[in-house]
């Protein structure tokens, strides 16, 4: 080889590298410049500012309301044509992966009886024949007797007639109730003889027959023979949910309650950068390996995909159901106090060994009594745990004693709320507490008074997964037809801006991401949603119908209408 040609072939081996190098770079780290938007996001203290245009480089945000633009030589334009464009939205209270099983099996929701809901399951079954059907599962959720003309709760006759040789189980909109067949209670051994286990019922009738409902712990005798979902099931149910996810503007998860194989799964999802939004997952503190996933640590992912830090307990049960554990009887049910999932003498146990761990401790707790429980026992590890006494929560946080409300403050402990629980609950709240105890039901407006801050969710499967949905409810405590007029117990409504924040910021706060996430400023990650209306100029009863026009997490974009 001669030097001429040494020097040529030297020179195309670095022209290709540097052509390379510029098109990883253009593909990795790519500066985009949006402008023209109308844009809202809260600062660090909670203000809201308003911005017409903002930078972002790869995945963070480099600059808000910019007075000079990027030069276009190295800056992507985008347009925004005066479009809306809010924060990514994070739901602090959702099932992930119950959700995309939801939209994948046979959904009740909205049932107007259990003729229908039955009806529902018959072409379910119609619609995907299977080969040797016997004893293959049937799997649904969302029927609510609340709703129905009886109010009554069903039985396994209606599903007995039209499924013989399947086993049925359906749950309550809540999950704190199932509704199986004579097949599934066979299955499980459930007889007349059957006790009750602690923590949950067996509902019976008058012939001490069980009737095919299950409440609370009562549920696992049937649902632990349910075949675990392989990773390929695991995988479809995360698409399915994924999509629906991001549709809705929701850009960040928390996860409430994962067992050992969902934790490898999304550990393994998250090595291989599939997941397609931010999931802050809740380890179930009812996992027969629950000490395993403690002793391995926190866990966080280098682009905050995935952060695992925190243990989702049990208190008690739903409202709905009367499974809530209440400190005096049922307004409707003079001889029942609900139920407590967790027995009260495990509970030093429980929270000593999650937050002497390191672990952020989220406890379920709907009624008066689980919530005092709670709070009595975050005092008391907090005396024996000094290191971990910040930003534990409590989940729903729905019934509390007006009197308990201030030791929340006091004790740091987060409310971690959904609002369109309250809009739900509405019409058999006060059949089920009576007037007296809604003082301290679903009390947003008290709890940020005392200077509380609120994590805002849905719940979802339980309620829809889209955040304005909450939003509405926050604002005008109105179902979605927008009744009753002034709202249903009026003086605990929030601002927009208060609800915006539960749904942002203080989202983001209570998974200790505050500083990268919940809000568009230079340094935080660049997730943010265009939307289809001025949320903050019309009035509230239409916030409800906004439509989500474009996601985007890390810097890209990840949704299009």
């Amino acid at each position: 080889m001669t030097a001429a040609q040494f020097l040529n072939n030297r020179f195309k081996i670095t022209f290709i590298i540097t052509l390379l190098l510029s098109i990883f770079s253009s593909q990795g780290i790519a500066k985009t410049f949006i402008h023209d938007v109308k844009g809202y996001t809260l600062n660090e203290k909670g203000e809201l500012i308003t911005f017409s245009n903002f930078a972002f480089d790869g995945d963070l945000i480099t600059g808000m309301n910019l007075s000079e633009k990027p030069s276009k030589e190295s800056y992507t334009y985008i347009d925004g044509k005066g479009q809306v464009v809010l924060p990514g939205l994070i739901d602090a209270h959702g099932h992930i992966l119950g959700l995309g099983q939801n939209l994948l099996e046979i959904d009740l929701r909205g049932a107007a009886s259990e003729e229908e809901a039955v009806k529902r399951v018959q072409s379910f079954v119609s619609a995907q024949p299977v080969s040797n059907a016997k004893h293959k599962w049937l799997i649904g959720r969302g029927w609510n007797q609340v709703l129905w003309p009886s109010k009554a709760f069903p039985q396994k006759h209606s599903l007995d007639k039209v499924i013989k040789d399947r086993p049925v189980v359906l749950a309550r909109v809540d999950g704190h109730a199932v509704w199986v067949n004579s097949v599934a209670l066979e299955l499980a051994g459930i007889d007349a003889n059957t006790p009750s286990p602690s923590g949950g019922e067996i509902v019976k009738d008058e012939n001490g027959q069980p009737t095919g409902l299950l409440i609370d712990n009562a549920e696992y005798l049937v649902t632990k023979l349910i075949p675990s979902p392989d990773e390929s099931q695991l995988t479809e149910q995360l698409n399915a949910a994924s999509q629906h996810l991001l549709s809705l503007g929701i850009t960040s998860v928390h996860d409430a309650g994962i067992s050992k194989q969902v934790y490898d799964f999304y550990k393994s999802q998250a090595d291989k950068k599939a997941l397609q939004f931010r999931i802050y997952a809740m380890l179930s503190a009812t996992d027969p390996k629950i000490d395993q996933m403690l002793a391995a640590g926190h866990i966080k992912s280098d682009d905050d995909m995935l952060s695992i830090r925190s243990v989702k307990a049990y208190g008690d049960g739903a409202l709905g159901s009367r499974g809530a554990a209440l400190i005096e009887p049922y307004s409707d049910d003079k001889d029942n106090h609900g139920l407590l999932v967790t027995p009260q003498e495990e509970l030093p146990i429980l929270f000593s060994k999650v937050l002497a761990s390191g672990f952020q401790l989220n406890f379920h707790a709907i009624g008066d009594r689980a919530n005092r429980l709670a709070l009595q026992q975050f005092a008391s590890t907090f005396k024996n745990v000094p290191d971990n006494t910040k930003r534990h929560r409590i989940e729903h946080a729905q019934v509390v004693a007006v009197e308990d409300i201030p030791l929340f403050k006091e004790l740091d402990v987060i409310p971690s709320m959904q609002p369109t629980h309250a809009t739900s609950d509405m019409n058999m709240a006060e059949d089920r507490i009576g007037k007296q105890r809604l003082k301290g039901a679903y009390a947003w407006r008290t709890f940020l008074a005392q200077g509380s801050r609120i994590a805002f969710g849905s719940d979802f499967p339980v309620e829809l997964a889209n955040a304005f949905h909450g939003l509405h409810a926050a604002v005008t405590r109105q179902s979605g037809e927008n009744v009753p007029n002034d709202g249903w117990i009026p003086e605990e409504k929030v601002t927009l801006q208060e609800a915006l924040r539960g749904f942002t910021l203080d989202a983001a706060y209570s998974a200790f991401q505050e500083d990268s996430l919940g809000t568009l400023e230079a340094g935080k990650r660049a997730d943010f949603i265009f939307i289809d209306r001025d949320i903050f100029t019309i009035p509230g009863q239409e916030i409800r119908g906004t439509e989500v026009l474009q996601t985007w997490i890390n810097g890209k974009q990840v949704y299009q209408k």
